[in-house]
């Protein structure tokens, strides 16, 4: 892989402290396997002018400090980088967590309709999100918010035409082909299914997200009293809300 311009990968200017490398256009489970070892070699090339490395589904942002690194030199030690960039060997590893998950319309007001859009009985809609191992590709949006995928091609559905203003912690939600839990209460348009009682992020944990760039993920069924004997909230929400 090599290169500037139209053609991928591309380098592309984030300020006076940061590059945007695209490396794909699309959204594919292998994007991963190239992301990860040029997140690596950029650790090691960039050294202390590091700030941060931001992977996402189809990018990686480069942010460094201009006064140890101009723009320019960070640019070519980028596209030196690219010249020899070799994908990692294909491989189940990652950490595999576990989010114990009460579906159930009450906490997860979309599901009906989500059934309904995609033909399916509210039981299958559950079985197929449960039944898939997410792949954690990048996270954003809000502390310890991880974008999962690829949902399986049943469930696929847009996003709501107004998103809701207050989604509750733990609502774990379906969108497009990706998935996701909410680590915190904030306004979010995706389809919410039910709630976790897994902890997300917590500022007294390393790192504080539970969940990490490359960890699968898988969501585990469970009744409404295992969710409350695991402290999860069981608090309803109205529909359409």
């Amino acid at each position: 892989m090599s290169g500037e311009g139209a053609r991928l990968p591309r380098l592309e200017s984030a300020g006076l402290d940061g590059w945007m490398v695209r490396l794909f256009e699309r959204i594919e489970e292998t994007n991963l396997a190239w992301i990860t070892p040029l997140t690596r070699r950029c650790e090691a090339a960039f050294g202390d002018a590091l700030v941060d490395l931001v992977p996402s589904y189809t990018t990686l942002l480069v942010v460094f400090d201009p006064l140890r690194l101009s723009p320019e030199e960070a640019r070519r030690r980028l596209l030196a980088l690219l010249g020899d960039l070799a994908p990692d060997e294909p491989t189940e590893g990652g950490e595999v967590r576990e989010l114990p998950t009460w579906y159930d319309e009450s906490v997860g007001p979309d599901l009906a309709r989500v059934a309904e859009h995609t033909g399916l009985s509210v039981e299958a809609v559950i079985d197929c999100h449960a039944g898939t191992l997410y792949r954690v590709f990048a996270l954003g949006f809000a502390p310890g918010f991880a974008f999962m995928g690829l949902l399986d091609e049943r469930l696929e559905v847009p996003r709501l035409a107004t998103p809701r203003q207050r989604v509750p912690v733990n609502s774990v939600a379906i969108a497009g082909r990706q998935t996701a839990a909410y680590p915190t209460v904030t306004p979010g348009g995706w389809n919410l299914l039910g709630r976790t009682s897994a902890r997300l992020f917590d500022r007294d944990r390393e790192g504080f997200s539970l969940l990490a760039v490359g960890d699968r993920v898988r969501f585990v069924p469970v009744d409404r009293t295992a969710f409350e004997a695991q402290g999860g909230d069981t608090t309803p929400m109205e529909a359409g809300r």
